[in-house]
């Protein structure tokens, strides 16, 4: 694409584009696109892979998940509480990967839509 990377408010009214229209064509808003994917779809595969072996398990190899461990702690159970330690581990990666590598990026794509004039509409 050919666009001017910083185009100002008239320029905008001239061409008679929709700045967010605008906006995500240009090649930083399809790279955000693009991070954002490739972190988010693998994880949620991932997760929902852990969740349904979890669920598959106690369905069918009940002895399997009944194996006592220590006491009345049986595989099933810490599997059941690893659940959500998982959630809670992906959600701090998450925080931590989008704190620096997806905000700033957001931000300046937010910064650029104000000076188009996409605000407040």
């Amino acid at each position: 694409m050919t666009e001017s990377r910083h185009e100002s408010r008239d320029e905008v009214a001239d061409t008679g584009v929709d700045p967010y229209v605008q906006l995500q064509r240009t090649e930083e808003f399809q790279d955000l696109r693009r991070r954002f994917r490739s972190f988010v779809f693998p994880m949620t595969a991932f997760f929902l892979a852990w969740y349904f072996l979890y669920v598959l398990a106690a369905s069918y190899a009940p002895g399997f998940m009944s194996t006592k461990v220590w006491g009345n702690i049986n595989i099933g159970l810490i599997f059941g509480l690893l659940q959500f330690v998982t959630t809670f581990a992906i959600t701090f990666i998450y925080a931590r990967w989008a704190n620096r590598e997806f905000d700033p990026r957001a931000e300046a794509l937010g910064q650029r839509m104000e000076q188009i004039g996409g605000t407040g509409r």
